[in-house]
């Protein structure tokens, strides 16, 4: 039998925030200055928004938040991707759905009326690379379930769903929806995306996990907080016994790869450039997601992780400049 373009198994399908990112460098004065958590997500309203946006300067603006950066990272790896966010019928959402149409992400999510402005995230990036993102959430919090294509959700091998998108009621209902409908021959992955998500969406998180998730994304210091551990190990034990598989990334520490029966420990490159680590977990999962559609070995999943991590945070910006496929040639 053969597929059609529109029936063709799909490596991920990533569900999340559509959002255009703001990246400016500044310094960590600046930071101290607004008062903002350093490293962290914090949610803006509209207003506050706009205020930040005139303090930026020089910035650069691309198509972004966390799921789409990690499509974008399995399309770069020669893989095949769709996308369920909600933009607005707007001129950002217009470059957003752009660009995931000139990869070829399939992007079906019915558009936001104009008073509904597409969301964007202000990135300050500090000297060591850390960034700090101040989001304003706009049309993408207005995802319901009946903005999902369930056509779509059933060509997933893995269906990668963004914690970010947990706090509006209507979208944790779509995601949840989405993961039901994921299929018996697909996978549902979750990214805890941050600590202070993490905190806020404890024991639902914990509930989702146990339900749907088969895969699940994190640093050490998200699931650490997911499981309430004082130790690393005790978080990882306690993730072996929920999950199929635990990704946990540890920055220069590198990252491990639990399942029942493995403990695989990717080693970070000491020598590699840090200009900004905006992407950088997301690009991690692209790779371990693309590998483990592909069928690879965790050593092999967590290598391409790796790499497409490294490579995102060489430059500003939190998609990759170099073909993650042409890199990933090396590991062959």
């Amino acid at each position: 039998m053969t597929f059609s373009q529109s029936e063709a198994k799909l490596d991920v399908v990533g569900f999340g925030n559509a959002l255009v990112d703001v990246l400016s460098h500044q310094e960590e004065a600046f930071i101290e200055r607004l008062g903002a958590t350093k490293g962290a997500m914090n949610l803006v309203d509209a207003a506050q928004s706009a205020e930040l946006y005139e303090l930026v300067g020089d910035h650069t603006t691309v198509s972004g938040g966390s799921a789409a950066n990690t499509v974008i990272g399995v399309n770069s790896f020669g893989g095949t991707a769709g996308y369920v966010g909600r933009v607005s019928n707007d001129e950002l959402g217009d470059i957003f759905s752009s660009d995931m149409q000139r990869l070829g992400i399939a992007h079906t999510t019915p558009r936001a009326p104009t008073h509904d402005p597409t969301g964007r995230c202000i990135v300050f990036i500090t000297p060591d690379g850390e960034r700090t993102l101040n989001t304003f959430l706009g049309a993408s919090n207005g995802l319901r379930s009946s903005d999902v294509d369930l056509d779509l959700i059933g060509r997933a091998k893995l269906l990668f769903l963004e914690g970010y998108l947990w706090d509006p009621p209507e979208a944790k209902t779509a995601m949840r929806y989405a993961a039901s409908a994921i299929g018996a021959n697909g996978r549902v992955a979750l990214t805890l995306s941050d600590q202070f998500c993490v905190e806020r969406h404890r024991s639902s998180f914990l509930d989702l996990i146990d339900e749907h998730v088969d895969v699940l994304f994190a640093n050490e210091h998200e699931v650490r907080s997911l499981f309430e551990a004082d130790e690393l190990d005790r978080a990882l034990e306690m993730a072996r016994e929920l999950v199929d598989l635990t990704a946990v990334t540890m920055g220069a520490g590198g990252s491990v790869l639990i399942t029942q029966d493995e403990f695989t420990r990717i080693e970070a490159d000491p020598a590699a450039r840090v200009v900004d680590k905006t992407g950088a977990g997301d690009l991690y999962a692209a790779g371990v997601l693309y590998g483990l559609a592909r069928g690879y070995d965790l050593r092999r999943c967590g290598q391409l992780g790796s790499l497409a991590a490294e490579e995102v945070i060489a430059h500003l910006g939190p998609r990759p400049e170099t073909s993650l496929r042409d890199l990933a040639g090396v590991l062959a």
